[in-house]
């Protein structure tokens, strides 16, 4: 068996550590420009918001370079024990956790608070790479495709509990992992034509959406029967049956739970999105208000600390979910781009990197990363840019939070230890 390099700086991506840098300093630099005050702009004041981010910011160098002095067997031999601890983090919120706006997700000590959610991802991540990488496991049976589901969506039942259903579907991102590891295509097709139903029922209503589909299913039973004959029906009248049936209940359980279960503010969203009601000084504010802080930018935008409705406070939580908004406005289009390509840069690195890994453990977790830090930064900007709803995600390394800036740290940096031992013998 090969030694492992005595040196945890040897042998790693210095490329991931370049572009952690990058975006890590110019997400601070805009945290400054949303929270900066003319009569508040000391850099080391660290009760502000971007002086604590900066602290936080600090201290996840020594995280870093805990993280590299475990070696990449550590993280494969514990990597159940790490994701079970991880599932008792957010059990012990119900019980000790801080409610904040409506949703037990903070422990609190003292004056710091810590988000667990954040770092689950990072453990699950390692719990799914460790079981798809057994020899034994075969993807393809249908038992083992419920394990791999079971340890997908038992945190995200726990997060939805809390409830915090942006941090939740987050999960939803391990499909294509799986996809990459074997899985069939069909499971991603099928969850997204039942997104666009569930959308679909919501815009249209459950009544016309129920006669819309018997009628469009109906004529494709008759066709198929046409073509097939009188033997097609007498295969596959079940098949249709079950069709009609499961289509029907999806839409009926949509447009109860639509109506009845979610809340009036979550039905305004869903409304304002789709175009069927416009309400930009209440529900829609911050989506109009971050989308006229990006239009404002133009091209190469007003420039560092010259953005006037940063400076206004019109958008609501503008260091945090809507920090997009602050790029838009004072960096322009190109400002803009120029965060988007570092993200598609880091993805493609990771996903490259990930491709050369001989041990197969390494390459499912780097192609975990890759799809985390990608459904994140698609669904905040999305959102900051009022294609996508309200739903309180992140954008890796940008966003306010000491929990944020961690959780995507310790994703990052496991997989750039394992990355480092890669041509090892684990």
């Amino acid at each position: 068996m090969r030694q492992e390099q005595n040196n945890i700086f040897e042998k790693i991506d210095w490329i991931l550590v370049f572009l952690f840098i990058i975006l890590v300093s110019f997400g601070w630099l805009n945290i400054y420009a949303a929270s900066f005050t003319e009569e508040n702009n000391e850099i080391l004041d660290f009760s502000t918001k971007y002086g604590k981010q900066l602290l936080w910011i600090g201290l996840s160098f020594p995280l870093i370079i805990t993280i590299l002095f475990f070696n990449a067997k550590f993280y494969q031999r514990f990597a159940g024990i790490l994701y079970i601890i991880s599932l008792f983090s957010l059990i012990l919120l119900f019980p000790l956790g801080k409610e904040i706006n409506g949703a037990k997700s903070w422990f609190n000590f003292g004056g710091m608070s810590l988000q667990p959610s954040e770092f689950v991802k990072a453990f699950t991540a390692l719990a799914v790479a460790k079981l798809l990488s057994d020899r034994q496991y075969n993807l393809k049976l249908i038992k083992n495709q419920i394990k791999a589901f079971i340890i997908i969506f038992t945190p995200a039942f726990l997060i939805t509990l809390q409830p915090d259903a942006g941090s939740a579907l987050i999960y939803l991102s391990f499909f294509f992992v799986l996809n990459r590891e074997g899985l069939t295509l069909n499971y991603i097709l099928l969850g997204s034509a039942f997104i666009l139903l569930f959308i679909l029922t919501i815009f249209f209503g459950a009544y016309w959406m129920i006669l819309s589909l018997f009628i469009v299913i109906t004529i494709f039973a008759i066709y198929a029967i046409y073509k097939g004959g009188s033997q097609f029906l007498r295969f596959n009248w079940h098949k249709i049956l079950g069709i009609y049936l499961v289509i029907g209940l999806f839409v009926l359980g949509t447009g109860y739970t639509y109506n009845n279960i979610f809340k009036q503010h979550h039905r305004d969203r869903f409304e304002v999105l789709l175009g069927l009601k416009v309400d930009n000084k209440n529900i829609g504010y911050n989506s109009y208000q971050s989308e006229l802080t990006i239009s404002s930018g133009g091209l190469t935008g007003k420039g560092f600390l010259q953005g006037d409705i940063t400076k206004g406070n019109f958008v609501p939580e503008q260091h945090t979910d809507y920090i997009f908004s602050t790029v838009g406005e004072e960096w322009g289009f190109i400002g803009s781009s120029f965060v988007i390509i570092l993200f598609m840069l880091m993805l493609y690195r990771i996903i490259y990197l990930a491709e050369t890994h001989t041990n197969k453990f390494g390459r499912i977790y780097g192609y975990s990363l890759a799809s985390i830090l990608f459904f994140h930064v698609i669904v905040n900007i999305g959102m900051v840019i009022g294609l996508l709803p309200t739903v309180g995600i992140p954008l890796p390394f940008f966003s306010y939070g000491g929990s944020s800036l961690w959780g995507f740290t310790i994703l990052l940096f496991i997989f750039i230890r394992l990355d480092a031992h890669k041509n090892n013998d684990w």
